[in-house]
């Protein structure tokens, strides 16, 4: 598996959780059990591979984040969301702004770079292109502004 899928696992679980009642220690026992996996493989290919140990450490990693810094996360992107209230933005687009914002916060080992790429690339799958534009808006504004970067992304 490759990190690109983890990632989008990652972020099919970061909107899952909203969704959820189990803290999220019981949410990734569920959702990363082998089990769990050869289910969702029947509908999505995606989940047709069970990740290695360093990519179960990736999610596991950021689903904690998600989870322990969702108000930070939603927070940023509200501020970030010029003209748009945070209610109306799609579901699928938060989870994916939750995970790059996540990245680019706390796992300086993800260029900035690279967690906004994916995570428009990742978009496109999900969203159309005005919600894929204004997904890359928010992360470019939020790595300028918070990160100090100048390069547009």
């Amino acid at each position: 598996m490759t990190r690109t899928a983890a990632r989008e696992i990652a972020i099919h679980m970061a909107y899952e959780l909203g969704y959820s009642d189990c803290s999220v220690n019981e949410f990734l026992e569920q959702k990363l059990s082998r089990a769990y996996f050869e289910s969702m493989a029947k509908a999505e290919p995606l989940y047709a591979e069970y990740p290695s140990e360093e990519q179960l450490k990736y999610i596991r990693t950021v689903i904690d984040g998600v989870g322990r810094h969702g108000y930070e996360l939603d927070s940023d992107i509200e501020r970030y969301a010029t003209g748009w209230k945070f209610s109306r933005i799609p579901r699928v687009a938060t989870a994916i702004m939750r995970v790059a914002m996540f990245e680019i916060l706390y796992m300086p080992e993800i260029p900035n770079k690279a967690a906004i790429n994916e995570a428009v690339e990742i978009a496109k799958k999900y969203e159309d292109e005005k919600v894929v534009s204004f997904i890359n808006g928010i992360l470019g504004s939020f790595v300028r502004a918070e990160c100090g970067e100048t390069e547009q992304q």
